[in-house]
């Protein structure tokens, strides 16, 4: 009879050689890495600096805990050094000269924040970490999708303008096509929140006039058009869609 020590052994084995050649769930459904980075609005760097916004504005400034907000300067030395070097995916590239001049301001916030805790004055200090997290929240703003549908509409949209136009793949503009109605669909039966009632006639106007020139687009492929022409209709859906954004701005 084998032992137990022996049987817990083979069972061991046999969990382990499943699990190592198990595919993953959604293997199938995973875009590759590349258009993944590119077509993603998230900025690690920026969530990792979360850690220590949250420490200064939500443990040390309420409590006027000037001491603890000196010994947090590591910690926001460290992960600002990170966000500073942090690359916008390429669905972000509209946003990088704000994003620049927005990493310059908090490096400035950041070093009156030193400056203020060397000198030990403390309502300076305050002063400065209540800056610093207005700034982090900006950046946040900054590339946070104002709403979940018009990010999934964007996603696609990127490719459209920034690959398939300039490559004139007939085919990947056609599917890409139908699929932004689709999408679009979503974004007009999109709720706004409420804090945002105020722009919902302009949201409204923006919406059906990016719908209207997707489906001019659309059968625009259906005849045999020029690429000129073609190019002309996507520049217009692209136009459309910044104007749909800048409601939000």
């Amino acid at each position: 009879m084998y032992s137990f020590k022996f049987i817990s052994f083979l069972l061991a084995v046999c969990i382990l050689s499943a699990c190592a050649e198990k595919e993953p769930a959604d293997k199938d459904a995973t875009p590759s890495m590349s258009k993944t980075d590119e077509t993603s609005s998230d900025v690690a760097e920026l969530w990792e600096f979360h850690d220590v916004i949250y420490q200064i504005w939500h443990e040390a400034w309420p409590e006027k805990d000037t001491q603890k907000l000196k010994e947090l300067i590591p910690d926001i030395e460290k992960g600002f050094t990170k966000l500073s070097a942090a690359e916008l995916p390429g669905i972000l590239r509209d946003k990088r000269e704000d994003w620049s001049s927005g990493i310059k301001s908090m490096a400035d916030i950041i070093a009156g924040y030193k400056d203020a805790a060397a000198a030990g004055q403390k309502e300076a200090l305050l002063k400065a970490a209540e800056e610093l997290h207005t700034q982090f929240e900006y950046l946040v703003r900054l590339i946070r999708p104002v709403m979940k549908e018009i990010d999934r509409f964007h996603q696609e949209l990127y490719m459209l303008y920034h690959y398939y136009m300039p490559e004139y793949d007939l085919q990947k503009i056609s599917d890409s096509a139908a699929e932004l109605l689709k999408r679009v669909e979503a974004v007009n039966n999109a709720t706004l929140p409420a804090k945002l009632a105020d722009k919902q006639a302009d949201f409204d106007s923006a919406r059906k006039a990016l719908t209207e020139a997707l489906q001019e687009l659309q059968q625009l492929l259906e005849t045999n058009p020029a690429k000129e022409t073609v190019d002309q209709a996507i520049e217009k859906v692209h136009d459309k869609y910044q104007s749909l954004i800048a409601v939000f701005e």
